[in-house]
């Protein structure tokens, strides 16, 4: 693994590409199976794309939204756009089409490119109502053209026809020159893409975030991989959004500077498989997914039962009695290398059998499926970022997990706790604040220190800890102050919850909204029998809590939490002021 990064990102690709330029660098999952394209294919395309874009009129600071599953041209249109000192404004697919409109009009979005179906419909009919938009680009055949569409289309294969891109005088895989040396003067200081934060807490805000601060983020997470020794034949599985600022940075820039492959999973339903297919060595996730795999590879474990179980267990014992450093006796200790054959190895094929590292972020992974991933030999590293830090702000370093921490800060970043044990974070990667919102640049960069929000614990040697949220604390009528992020953890660590939100500030008690897992709901059809066993779970799970952190009264939600009904964010986040708002009458009733 070499790691190498030029003046600004995609200077980085052309720098790169000289390295093998034959290599492969992206990988899609096509009909036939996978399809790659080396290096200098991606690196070409690039430079056809951004000359493209040059002879449709878009300049310097223009912004030029993406909004398509991940696949090769989401990267490669997102490294043209930077190419001609354009911005990128990434848009998850799971909005809706007033939520397209609202980044439309708040980025001034003058270009977009997308895929096509349902997704680019809602997209058309959002551009049409904001009318500023000048020109879809379709990455794949471009649909009839709306009636009231006022602006241009095209799709991705017509591009190359145009005269400007005929270049007869360049070799089909060579680069222009002159090209290239003016991608290599745009200034790492420059906004490279507005990142909108996904409104847990209200409207979203642009995090506008330049090539520098993204840089000195890739420099920091490489420093860490660099640690634990990713190997020379890197393959990065790309399974979270590419809008999302973590595999924005972590899981396309970051593989382009260590000149790693990067195989795009435009499905996550299709993930278990995609881990068989790629055998990728390191892969980004948030811990909703960890979950998932978590709760399937347990419901294979108890369909199968028997000595099969029995294995697993120990396994898993054994394995947690190593993290927590508790004593374990001589026969586990001789059973343990047998374990580690029978057991562990089958877990890890099952996940590739390449696998270095999952990477943990987004939100806060519940240290217990930590460590039962730990247990069996699976190396997750939690860390701890947000947008506004491009993102990573702290990370375990593999060979110094503590699961329960975010690690300590990463390379170039300072952190501190303000009198209210409040995270404060300095360093290169902070954004340059947000677009169009100079009230809240200032609430938020205060004498160079990014106020997260969070609350944290330091520890001696530097690791850090999240406690809860600022806005989210509960002071409850005893004048307790509550995590619910900590009892919120602890609740959906049980297979039978999907989700569940905490409440009771300025109450007597905590209550909670509970959202079963589908398994739960097939097994149980009478509404009783649903309320008798989930005051069952709450019952066993107070056993474990503090008198103020237990949850006196609950509701079972009457619908699924998901992005369609607002319940979560398109990061897979509940959203708790919309959920609370939802049921304020069911709440009141608890109380009374």
């Amino acid at each position: 693994m070499f790691f190498q990064q030029a003046s600004n990102l995609p200077s980085t690709l052309f720098k790169n590409m000289e390295i093998a330029p034959t290599s492969s660098l992206f990988f899609d999952k096509k009909s036939d199976g996978w399809v790659g394209l080396s290096w200098q294919e991606v690196a070409r395309k690039t430079q056809d794309i951004a000359k493209f874009l040059i002879s449709i009129g878009i300049r310097p600071d223009d912004k030029v939204m993406i909004c398509s599953e991940n696949r090769s041209e989401w990267a490669i249109t997102n490294l043209a756009i930077m190419s001609v000192g354009a911005i990128v404004v990434p848009a998850y697919t799971t909005l809706t089409q007033s939520d397209y409109a609202f980044l439309m009009e708040h980025s001034h979005t003058r270009y977009i490119f997308t895929s096509s179906g349902s997704l680019a419909d809602s997209l058309e009919k959002a551009a049409i109502k904001t009318g500023a938009v000048e020109a879809i680009i379709y990455f794949d055949k471009r649909p009839p053209q709306k009636k009231k569409a006022r602006f241009e289309c095209y799709d991705w294969q017509e591009i190359s026809t145009i005269p400007q891109l005929a270049n007869q005088h360049i070799a089909p895989h060579q680069l222009d020159n002159e090209f290239v040396s003016s991608v290599e003067k745009i200034a790492a200081e420059n906004v490279c893409c507005i990142i909108y934060t996904s409104g847990t807490g209200g409207t979203p805000k642009g995090v506008m975030l330049t090539h520098k601060s993204i840089q000195a983020n890739i420099s920091a997470a490489a420093d860490l991989l660099a640690e634990g020794s990713a190997g020379d034949k890197t393959r990065f599985l790309s399974l979270l959004p590419l809008s999302h600022a973590y595999e924005h940075t972590a899981g396309l820039h970051l593989p382009l500077s260590m000149g790693a492959n990067v195989w795009f999973c435009n499905s996550p339903e299709r993930f278990a498989q995609d881990l068989q297919e790629v055998k990728p060595t390191i892969m980004t996730a948030v811990p909703r997914l960890y979950e998932v795999l978590f709760n399937r590879i347990n419901s294979g474990i108890m369909a199968k039962g028997g000595v099969t179980k029995t294995l697993f267990d120990k396994a898993v014992s054994i394995g947690t009695a190593k993290i927590l450093k508790q004593h374990i006796s001589i026969i586990d200790r001789a059973i343990d290398p047998v374990l580690t054959l029978l057991v562990r190895s089958k877990v890890k094929n099952r996940l590739g059998g390449r696998l270095k590292y999952f990477v943990s972020g987004g939100a806060a992974l519940n240290p217990d499926i930590g460590r039962f991933f730990l247990s069996l030999g699976v190396q997750i590293l939690q860390g701890y970022g947000q947008t506004e830090a491009s993102p990573l702000i702290s990370a375990n370093r593999p060979k110094r997990i503590r699961i329960e921490t975010v690690g300590p800060a990463v390379e170039g970043v300072e952190v501190k706790l303000s009198d209210t044990s409040e995270l404060l974070v300095k360093g290169d990667c902070l954004m340059q604040g947000y677009w169009r919102d100079e009230k809240a640049t200032a609430d938020t960069l205060i004498d160079g220190w990014l106020h997260t929000g969070d609350i944290a614990h330091i520890h001696a040697d530097g690791y850090i800890e999240i406690t809860g949220r600022v806005k989210d604390i509960i002071v409850n009528s005893g004048g307790d102050n509550i995590s619910p992020s900590r009892v919120e953890s602890i609740l959906c660590f049980e297979p039978e919850i999907e989700a569940a939100v905490v409440f009771g500030d300025k109450r007597p008690w905590l209550c909670s909204i509970i959202s079963p897992s589908e398994s739960f709901l097939s097994e149980y059809r009478s509404p009783n029998d649903q309320q008798t066993k989930l005051a069952e779970i709450v019952k066993r799970i107070n056993n474990s809590l503090s008198q103020s952190e237990k949850i006196r009264k609950f509701i079972m939600a009457n619908e699924a939490f998901t992005v369609a009904n607002k319940m979560l964010t398109p990061t897979l986040k509940v959203r708790r002021n919309e959920i609370l708002k939802n049921y304020k009458n069911h709440i009141d009733e608890l109380y009374n």
